[in-house]
């Protein structure tokens, strides 16, 4: 199919966001595709709205999954183009429409192009924002039908050259949890604060001391606790606090050092809350594993990108940012690996981002590479 054919498709996933968990409509058009591509089975409502296309071979090999992510962001969208999100709040600001599309691509070649061996599995992933997806997707009886002996996903990244294909063997990008820290004591008369039992100084002391925690994890990788939010008490001039709520996101570029913070974090706030005769309560969201790149998969990307033309950077040291396809590539061998969408493209997240149409061809090409290289005797 022609290029100007997945633009459009892109606009029109562009034009009708849909939020994680939701995205019943994505996942409907999706499986349409998919259908029109005679695949040998099409899975529907895995982990949710997920979707899934196998295009079988008829002798054994290897099952090598690719995969993209349904959901958008709740963000009002800035740009005044005619494929602007209508619905208001909410936008792919994340670029989820570029990866569907460029998946879908990949499966119109591979619907003419079919296996010799092993499986091609295409998989569209909810609830990738929230941490959710991926994570209900593998623990979904149909994610043992499919087995995957390899999985491959991509993100694009502005700031970067445009189609630069970024790689690291090892943790490519990192874990992390968003933390609610309560802490709950008495209130009382403002005239009278002796009387109760204040946060404010446990909560003080829990801004001043927490972030400072997370180097001392370890020396050998990325560990860190970022202060989002707090508040204490009520705004009301005659009552002294008797609640403080603290938020935190902690991040670290393996699962390993995130369970040893997890230990340091919240015993340390238990410490501080019993000097200062509180309770405290702790909740957890927007929880991401770490992403690991199986070495010998990381070089296969590089190849594939080299052989498409495309400019190959090895990283030092993974990204910050999180993505739940560490779920996925936890339970096989696997790469991640980023796309440069531009050094002037506005960044994901930001109202005004929009997914670069040039980059549909680039994605495709490197992972039907990859599939050629995995499935293609010939």
């Amino acid at each position: 199919m022609q290029n100007n054919h997945w633009q459009a498709l892109r606009h029109q996933l562009h034009q009708h966001p849909e939020l994680s968990g939701t995205e019943q409509a994505t996942a409907q058009l999706i499986a349409e595709q998919l259908k029109t591509l005679n695949p040998n089975r099409l899975y529907t409502d895995i982990g949710g709205h997920g979707v899934a296309a196998c295009f079988d071979s008829k002798h054994s090999g290897p099952a090598v999954l690719f995969r993209a992510e349904l959901d958008a962001l709740p963000i009002h969208e800035i740009n005044t183009f005619a494929h602007r999100s209508v619905t208001p709040g909410v936008s792919h600001k994340c670029g989820h429409d570029g990866h569907m599309t460029i998946l879908l691509a990949l499966a119109s070649h591979i619907a003419q192009h079919r296996p010799d061996t092993g499986s091609a599995i295409i998989l569209f992933q909810p609830a990738e924002e929230t941490g959710e997806g991926a994570r209900a997707v593998v623990a979904d009886p149909v994610f043992d039908t499919l087995a995957p002996d390899y999985c491959f996903a991509l993100h694009n990244l502005p700031g970067h050259p445009m189609g630069q294909v970024m790689i690291k063997a090892g943790s490519f990008n990192c874990a992390s949890r968003g933390l609610t820290v309560r802490l709950s004591g008495k209130t009382a008369h403002a005239a009278y604060p002796e009387t109760g039992i204040s946060p404010a100084n446990a909560i003080a002391e829990l801004i001043q001391t927490l972030p400072g925690l997370a180097p001392k994890i370890s020396h050998d990788e990325l560990v860190m606790l970022t202060l989002i939010h707090c508040s204490l008490g009520e705004a009301a001039f005659g009552t002294s606090p008797g609640q403080a709520t603290l938020l935190a996101t902690l991040r670290s570029e393996s699962d390993r050092a995130m369970q040893q913070l997890i230990t340091t974090v919240t015993d340390h706030c238990k410490t501080v809350a019993q000097s200062h005769w509180l309770t405290v309560e702790f909740e957890w969201a927007d929880i991401f594993a770490a992403s690991h790149n199986d070495a010998e998969c990381a070089q296969l990307v590089a190849e594939a990108a080299g052989s498409c033309g495309q400019p190959v950077k090895w990283l030092d040291d993974p990204f910050r940012w999180s993505e739940d396809f560490g779920a996925i590539s936890a339970t096989t061998r696997g790469a991640m690996f980023a796309l440069g969408a531009g050094e002037d493209t506005p960044q994901i997240h930001n109202p005004d981002y929009d997914f670069p149409d040039q980059l549909i061809a680039t994605g495709t090409d490197i992972f039907t590479t990859i599939f050629k290289r995995l499935l293609i005797t010939a």
